[in-house]
């Protein structure tokens, strides 16, 4: 059976920087959970930042492979630098990927750790930019799909991909 990382916030853990969760109520996603196939996660909190906790961006909406690289940092409201937990998070999402067979993850949009195709500016003013989080940069990086809590249908046909790899049912 095909695992599934996936946002831990999404899964009603309240995890998000302001101390809150964003439950989906998606019956496929529902559906995962009571299969046992979803691996809970929130690359945030693994990398060592508390809850609630300032919102952070990357700097200059410059994305995760940036940060991954090295050229470009994450930054607090509050001016302070958590690049490092963002990393550790990342990796740690990676690890548990890893440790548990997945090949593909289902996280929030948005963050900047965990979007898909949108991330905020870094300008703290509510202003997406195309790009990705530092996690799923490093997940995609790394052979894994990544989709938004918005494209659980593309994840379920994705799904059945891997299940049947490609063959029709």
């Amino acid at each position: 059976m095909e695992r599934i990382l996936v946002s831990a916030c999404l899964m009603g853990r309240r995890v998000r920087y302001d101390g809150g969760a964003k439950t989906s109520s998606d019956t496929r996603l529902a559906g995962w959970r009571e299969e046992g196939r979803l691996v809970p996660f929130c690359p945030e909190v693994e990398g060592g930042l508390p809850t609630p906790r300032p919102a952070a961006e990357i700097e200059a909406g410059a994305g995760g492979a940036a940060v991954l690289a090295g050229t470009a940092r994450v930054v607090a409201a509050d001016g302070s630098d958590v690049t490092a937990h963002f990393l550790e998070g990342a990796r740690s999402a990676l690890s548990a990927a890893r440790s548990s067979g997945v090949r593909l993850a289902v996280l929030k949009e948005g963050s900047p750790s965990c979007g898909a195709l949108s991330i905020y500016d870094g300008a703290f003013q509510g202003k997406r930019v195309p790009g990705q989080g530092v996690t799923t940069a490093l997940l995609e990086a790394n052979g894994i799909r990544v989709f938004t809590e918005e494209q659980i249908a593309e994840a379920a046909a994705y799904l059945d991909t891997l299940e049947t790899g490609g063959r029709s049912l």
